[in-house]
């Protein structure tokens, strides 16, 4: 697995061809084998390929105009639009994308007690161990990878249109990679580990 972690690395380009459906269930049976806080196992993987994914991604592209235009999700963040329009393009080229959804959780955008606040980071946290399972076992079998987070700008347009009841967390581009990209810079052990 180690040979995984360090070959995996974050794919924008993707080569047409299908990818094996067999192979996305063994992704996501990977994925649905990380560890949970109190094992409420909060993930959900919403697979989408073909039509089906054109069609998620037109109402993705519709959610990123409009907050482009508005400025009314995330209004100190909208110098991030131009990077998600960039990645909506790197989406539509991959044949699949894989939606996740915590089940337990709600809306970013609605208030919520500190309790919940505390269930809601233990699931973010399990969820993210779910999806690095499933990018590791992704490059395992030969494919490549993007963890998407700015599904965030079309927020409401995604979640009405998916009925998700719980919280999008984001998505997952996945097919064969067209790219090789070297390894991206990461800090020295000195940098981020303290010993006391």
């Amino acid at each position: 697995m180690i040979k995984e972690i360090t070959e995996r690395h974050s794919i924008r380009k993707y080569k047409e061809e299908a990818v094996n459906k067999e192979d996305i269930k063994k992704i996501i049976e990977a994925a649905i084998l990380a560890p949970s806080a109190k094992n409420r196992q909060p993930w959900k993987y919403i697979v989408f390929e073909g039509a089906s994914k054109d069609q998620v991604l037109d109402i993705m592209e519709k959610g990123l105009v409009r907050e482009r235009d508005e400025h009314q999700t995330l209004p100190e963040s909208h110098g991030g639009l131009p990077d998600a329009f960039n990645t909506l393009r790197i989406m539509k080229e991959a044949p699949v994308l894989i939606m996740v959804e915590n089940t337990n959780g709600q809306s970013p955008f609605e208030p919520i007690s500190a309790d919940d606040r505390i269930t809601e980071i233990c699931d973010t946290l399990s969820i993210g161990a779910s999806i690095q399972n499933l990018l590791l076992a992704a490059t395992e079998l030969g494919y490549g990878t993007l963890w998407i987070a700015n599904t965030c700008f079309a927020y409401k347009e995604l979640s009405d249109f998916l009925g998700i009841k719980g919280q999008l967390i984001g998505a997952v581009s996945l097919g064969l990679p067209d790219e090789s990209p070297n390894p991206r810079p990461r800090k020295n052990l000195d940098e981020i580990v303290e010993f006391r």
